[in-house]
């Protein structure tokens, strides 16, 4: 971990990003790294700490320890989503921990860094994390999807079962944004997660699927019997072009 960031990069100007992490070496460190990155940094030292701070702060991103004793950043991710908590956020697992990895991202995350970890490639991640947020999931094309009693607004960022809106997380939506740009079309799962993750992702299908389940969650009447997002084995996913609203 001795990779220095770029003191010229400015990807996180104007951005607040929650730090929980009960070791204080590493505190430090992540501090540093986000700090060099333009980052401001709130720094929770366990998993009570960043829920009162995320409360009071409101921040932009999350990059929580799994490791915390009593309540772990898995408890927190999944607590912050509880609380209608959409800003994106980042894991930190023990190397080799797939237990944790995916019970993070079905607890939430959106993402998860491994350590021990270089600090260009946690701000490459938070960079990532950030941009996914503010950039639609692929180039304009008009302004929303209709199918059945499911909206997806493009310009707006956001969804609609019902008329009513939906908390999705931004890789939630861009998932279904992408998905929805070619209605109908399957989507091989290496092109979503390049569309969505980048590049480096394409092989990180237990990401995707993961994500794909707590989407179903919030836009399917049964998530196990899905209506919207149709999964085609050992393919990928698509958005069914026409569904009948529901009864």
């Amino acid at each position: 971990m001795n990779q220095s960031p770029s003191p010229q990069s400015d990807a996180g100007l104007g951005y607040t990003v929650l730090i929980a992490d009960d070791d204080p070496r590493l505190r430090t460190l992540l501090i540093w790294t986000l700090e060099m990155g333009q980052y401001r940094v709130l720094a929770a030292v366990d998993g009570l700490d960043a829920l009162a701070q995320a409360r009071e702060h409101q921040p932009d991103l999350f990059v929580l320890d799994v490791g915390m004793p009593g309540m772990n950043g898995i408890d927190v991710c999944r607590q912050l989503r509880e609380d209608q908590v959409i800003a994106p956020i980042l894991i930190l697992t023990g190397f080799g921990s797939e237990e944790d990895k995916v019970a993070g991202l079905e607890a939430g995350a959106d993402d998860y860094q491994t350590k021990p970890f270089g600090t260009k490639e946690l701000l490459a991640r938070v960079n990532a994390l950030l941009r996914r947020t503010n950039v639609y999931a692929g180039e304009s094309a008009g302004d929303a999807f209709i199918t059945g009693d499911l909206r997806v607004d493009f310009d707006q960022h956001l969804a609609y079962k019902a008329g009513r809106p939906l908390d999705l997380t931004p890789t939630e939506f861009n998932i279904l944004a992408f998905l929805a740009r070619s209605p109908g079309e399957v989507q091989a799962s290496r092109a979503i997660l390049q569309k969505v993750w980048g590049p480096a992702y394409r092989d990180e299908v237990h990401l995707l699927r993961v994500n794909v389940a707590r989407l179903r969650r919030k836009i399917e009447d049964v998530a196990s019997d899905p209506r919207f997002v149709l999964t085609h084995s050992r393919v990928g996913y698509s958005l069914a072009g026409e569904v009948p609203a529901s009864v």
